[in-house]
């Protein structure tokens, strides 16, 4: 989030507008313009709109609140009315008042001054985020959310894959979904009517994979007690996910090939062949191109599995998806457990959108069912987040090998924002740590958004 406020600051003393605005900016790291006359303030209202608007109750005999209320009202619903001085406090639809005691002492007005505006900024930040999610949001296609190119070149594929007949590859890290998409293919299949299968291949040994896959009789081995169906035959006419199909055995890699291309399982101890009508789907989080090469992955089940490929990028690739996806995450979990959780702030979301993500979207699924919980009837804030969230790796990922894939620029804004933060916002402060001159940061603050 954003910690730079414009304020604009109404005095009859130009000396102590000066040193305000000196203090603002070089302290505190805000945008201050200073005016001695309320039609001057009202001007600058109207050129731009303030976050803060600091002026004596009244000037030169005239009473300010009022005016200024009123036109912040209309061009600046989130800004913040500080009042020095006693008065009436005027009414007001959206705007805040409050009053400031009358002090001689510039740097704790200041103080004062910008803890307001932080607070400000946030409410104002918080507003355009919900408008903004408002803007994007849209029904989950199948369970799959996000306004990204690459989503959408997701479901785009998902559908053709749907109408077509291929084995369909799905590559993608562990928890980037993979399991949905299979679903969503046969949900839009004309399979749908027939039944889906799963079978995870990691952690299956070959005698008890193959029984999954292709059953077994009676008295195959031990323990066989009655026939079975594999997977393969209770998928018959529909569709057969197997997930993690790189930890399968080399061994049953022959026979899954042999499978599909005959369409048809003998079980485990008979000599019977059953033919069968199964549309594959296969995904993995391992390389398989790199597992042929090294020879622990037959090729030619590669070429015949690798038909109709959807690659699915990790979050971290895809963080225009990270807001919207994270507040429908939000709405489900309200449903799930009947919370009343009613958003996630600016700042929050900050922290979400710029965390690495090493389990991605089931990752984020939990952190966000767990804070929904946590801070029922109530916005998520950052100080709800995890440490590990809000900590080392949320700009910067944990390790030099978690950089790979950013720009220079992305790792240079990722650095001048956690600077920023280490040092409250003090700007020169924060030129001194990174080497650069003060003139740099600002032009570097400006370029990046900060």
């Amino acid at each position: 989030m954003s910690q730079t406020a414009f304020i604009l600051v109404l005095t009859a003393d130009e000396t102590v507008g000066r040193r305000l605005r000196e203090l603002l900016r070089d302290k505190y790291g805000h945008v201050c313009n200073v005016v001695t006359t309320l039609p001057a303030a009202l001007d600058s209202i109207r050129s731009r709109a303030p976050n803060i608007v600091v002026a004596p109750a009244a000037l030169s005999g005239e009473p300010t609140a009022a005016p200024l209320a009123a036109l912040l009202d209309v061009l600046a619903r989130d800004a913040v009315l500080l009042v020095i001085g006693s008065g009436e406090s005027p009414a007001t639809q959206h705007v805040q008042v409050a009053s400031l005691p009358d002090s001689s002492d510039p740097e704790a007005l200041a103080q004062a001054i910008s803890r307001t505006a932080r607070g400000a900024v946030g409410r104002r930040e918080d507003r355009l985020l919900e408008e903004s999610i408002a803007g994007q949001r849209h029904e989950a296609f199948e369970g799959l959310v996000g306004v990204s190119p690459a989503i959408r070149k997701i479901i785009e594929r998902i559908k053709k894959a749907a109408r077509n007949k291929l084995t369909v590859l799905i590559l993608g890290e562990t928890g980037t979904g993979k399991d949905l998409i299979a679903e969503a293919i046969h949900r839009q299949s004309d399979r749908a009517g027939k039944p889906l299968k799963s079978v995870n291949c990691a952690g299956l040994n070959e005698n008890l994979l193959e029984s999954e896959l292709f059953g077994h009789v009676r008295g195959a081995f031990t323990g066989a007690v009655t026939d079975r169906k594999g997977y393969f035959v209770s998928a018959d006419g529909g569709t057969l996910f197997l997930d993690e199909i790189g930890d399968m055995p080399a061994s049953m890699q022959a026979k899954l090939l042999r499978a599909l291309e005959r369409r048809e399982v003998t079980p485990v101890g008979a000599t019977d062949v059953r033919r069968v009508d199964v549309r594959m789907i296969a995904a993995t989080n391992t390389d398989l191109q790199r597992a042929v090469e090294e020879h622990k992955f037959r090729e030619d089940l590669y070429y015949r599995l690798n038909q109709w490929v959807i690659a699915v990028p990790p979050l971290r690739e895809r963080r225009d998806d990270i807001p919207v996806l994270a507040d429908y995450l939000r709405q489900r979990a309200n449903k799930t457990h009947g919370t009343q959780c009613t958003g996630v702030t600016s700042e929050a979301m900050a922290y979400l959108t710029k965390y690495y993500w090493p389990g991605n979207v089931r990752e984020l699924a939990n952190v966000i069912e767990a804070l929904v919980v946590e801070s029922e009837g109530r916005p998520i804030a950052a100080d709800d987040l995890p440490e590990g969230i809000r900590g080392s790796r949320e700009l910067v990922p944990a390790s030099a090998a978690g950089m790979v894939g950013l720009t220079m620029a992305q790792v240079e804004r990722m650095m001048i924002e956690r600077t920023l933060q280490a040092t409250g916002g003090n700007r020169e402060q924060a030129a001194k740590l990174l080497d650069i001159g003060t003139r740099t940061l600002y032009r570097k603050i400006k370029e990046y958004g900060l």
